[in-house]
């Protein structure tokens, strides 16, 4: 009875939201007690992987944000492969409305964080709210059940692909540290093994695994930040090999449980512990939790709905099929659940404990709010009449 029950927890579509916001939990309750110290230090013991003296040499936590978050970026960079090869974002046609929204579900976030902390240290945490967390937020959909039309899901997934896309350019252009060069050129060997793998339609994915590790580690060293390794390496799956067969679609199909109910909330434990002691109402209005909560708040809502609303009034776009203005308020609400990505990027950022607890705080509370009154317009929208469609261009 009690297998059963576990079995059918997995295989609902909530479940990796679910155990992501008990892992979130499970980190505040954890470093607000007796624990906490032990929580600190062990997240900030070394971890030593070396050779004759030569090797990394990192805390925990690094590791888990270098190391594991890689993997996490691999199955994101696998996701978008098929995507734009058989899937969702193939068309031009049917990217151009969650294209736009997820544009304008960016820069808008962006400007509300940027206008609160304009001048200050704090404004390198610029693209923290730009993210999105589709586990959360598709996790949250789910659960709604009927209430939300099948196409609006589409719409959802497709517009945090294509945040998660934009959030690894952002990584890729402005948060890499001191470059050396010379690890980059080395990266470039690893990289040629895994163009050729991948053009010749390699069964085995093995070998491509292991050039993406060594790749990892040149990314890594040269101050590239090392997740983008694993995007590249992705890409380098073939979709189909010489006998038909399917490589990315096994590896995908493989490694999405690991992500979704090990590597993900391992990450939201490791990250999510605000230190609560000492805060005050006051704290919260700091430009650097404030720029954050109002960037997933208001910032997603104004970015998604009316870029949605622009592009479906002036004819450029149809609304997506079944759905009425309060589910694409709904999804625009969703779309401010930053949590993971919003954490990682946070990471980036900032290395200053006090400032990440900042970051934390305003993560935190933005997403719980994005994720509530997403929650509430899905379930007052129900089953409302569906919107005229309106004819594209």
């Amino acid at each position: 009875m009690l297998l059963r029950a576990i079995d059918k927890f997995f295989r609902h579509e909530a479940s990796g939201g679910i155990l992501l916001m008990l892992s979130a939990v499970a980190a505040l309750v954890v470093a607000n007690s007796a624990l906490s110290g032990t929580y600190e230090s062990v997240l900030g013991s070394y971890l030593a992987v070396t050779l004759d003296g030569e090797g990394l040499k990192k805390p925990l936590i690094l590791w888990i944000n270098d190391g594991l978050m890689a993997i996490f970026f691999f199955l994101i960079g696998l996701e978008l492969k098929r995507e734009m090869m058989e899937g969702k974002l193939k068309n031009p046609a049917d990217v151009v409305l969650p294209g736009m929204a997820a544009v304008g579900g960016m820069i808008v976030p962006a400007l509300i964080f940027a206008f609160f902390n304009w001048g200050l240290p704090s404004i390198s945490g610029w693209a923290i709210p730009a993210a999105t967390d589709i586990a959360f937020a598709l996790g949250i959909l789910a659960l709604m059940g009927t209430r939300a039309p099948a196409s609006l899901k589409v719409f959802l997934l497709t517009l945090a692909i294509l945040d998660d896309l934009g959030a690894i350019v952002i990584i890729a252009l402005f948060y890499t540290a001191e470059l050396k060069v010379d690890y980059l050129y080395l990266a470039l060997l690893p990289l040629g093994g895994l163009i050729w793998l991948n053009l010749k339609g390699a069964h085995r994915v093995a070998p491509a695994l292991m050039l993406g590790v060594v790749m990892w580690f040149f990314v890594l060293k040269s101050g590239v930040h090392a997740t983008l390794a694993g995007v590249v390496t992705a890409f380098c799956i073939p979709l189909t090999d010489k006998w038909g067969k399917s490589p990315l679609h096994s590896l995908e199909h493989g490694l999405t449980p690991y992500v979704l109910y090990l590597i993900i909330p391992i990450f939201a434990f490791a990250n999510a512990g605000v230190v609560l002691q000492g805060m005050t109402f006051a704290d919260l209005l700091a430009p650097l939790p404030l720029g954050i909560a109002l960037g997933l708040i208001a910032g997603k809502q104004l970015g998604v709905f009316g870029i949605t609303y622009v592009m479906v009034k002036s004819g450029m776009s149809r609304m997506p099929h079944g759905a009425n203005w309060m589910h694409i308020y709904g999804v625009a609400c969703l779309a401010g659940i930053g949590f993971t990505m919003s954490l990682f990027i946070g990471s980036l950022s900032f290395s200053d404990a006090a400032m990440m607890n900042q970051v934390r705080l305003g993560v935190l509370s933005g997403s719980a709010i994005s994720a509530l009154l997403g929650a509430g317009a899905l379930l007052l929208a129900g089953r409302e009449k569906e919107e005229p469609q309106t004819e594209a261009a």
